[in-house]
């Protein structure tokens, strides 16, 4: 796999397709590429005639990272998402699409370069401003319990509330973060939030919302309020496993209908 030098990191990526207009998959907290696929959330599969380029967030997967908390805030990991496609597609405006953590990254990036992407779908938005206090507090309390009692005892306590029925067909995985990373992974995560609410309003990008029910690291509350700060966006919900079985679908739909929005850079 081709890897990215950054600042503190190094990313590993790999771009499938030889021709077509760009997309850029993203992956959640603790998770990777191979995790999101496992866990039947690659939702660029569907696409046909497309590139596809998927990555490992900094200290998730085979991309590696440093112990700095600040190095996972959602502003610094939309940063590497930048240079990441400067360096894959430089000059080129691309599709982004990601759960959780990558749609909040999705949302920085956008705001820091909004010429950049053609569409975006941001699935499972996290928590975020009003809700955002009680989820650091949990996992700054996870960081801890990480360097009191190791990886397995995380592993355990995530095991003891069920998923969301979305993902009741799921299998079972462990975090995509090596232990001695994952408190500073956590703690970073704790730090961060979602851009002002105003600051939203001027995303001016074809968006999919997907979300899923019954789950408070990603409320119904986000999805709805992000849906209702981007003019040009479209919610949908997903209360069982058929329903993350359509998203591909949906996301290869909502691409398509915007293709003429992506470009090449001039040559």
């Amino acid at each position: 796999m081709p890897t990215f030098e950054l600042d503190g990191a190094t990313l590993d990526h790999d771009v499938v397709g030889d021709d077509g207009p760009l997309v850029v998959q993203l992956h959640g907290l603790t998770s990777c590429r191979e995790r999101d696929e496992r866990m039947g959330l690659d939702l660029a599969r569907a696409l046909r005639h497309h590139r596809v380029l998927r990555y490992d967030a900094r200290g998730h997967g085979r991309s590696t990272g440093d112990r700095h908390p600040a190095s996972y805030a959602w502003h610094h990991l939309a940063e590497d998402l930048l240079a990441l496609l400067d360096h894959v597609a430089p000059g080129e405006t691309v599709h982004g699409l990601g759960p959780s953590m990558g749609a909040a990254t999705l949302l920085h990036a956008a705001l820091r370069d909004p010429g950049r992407f053609a569409s975006l779908t941001l699935a499972v938005p996290p928590t975020a401003w009003t809700t955002r206090r009680a989820q650091a507090s949990a996992y700054l309390a996870s960081a801890e319990l990480v360097e009191r009692e190791g990886l397995a005892a995380f592993v355990a306590r995530a095991a003891t509330t069920g998923p969301p029925p979305a993902l009741a067909d799921a299998p079972l995985t462990e975090p995509a973060v090596p232990e001695h990373l994952l408190p500073s992974v956590l703690r970073g995560a704790a730090s961060t939030d979602l851009p002002p609410a105003e600051a939203l309003t001027g995303i001016d990008v074809p968006t999919l919302v997907l979300a899923w029910s019954d789950d408070p690291g990603h409320p119904l509350s986000t999805a709805a309020l992000l849906h209702e700060l981007v003019d040009d966006s479209r919610l949908v919900v997903a209360r069982t496993p058929y329903g993350i079985m359509a998203w591909p679908g949906l996301v290869a739909d909502h691409v398509a209908s915007h293709a003429e929005r992506a470009r090449h850079p001039l040559r």
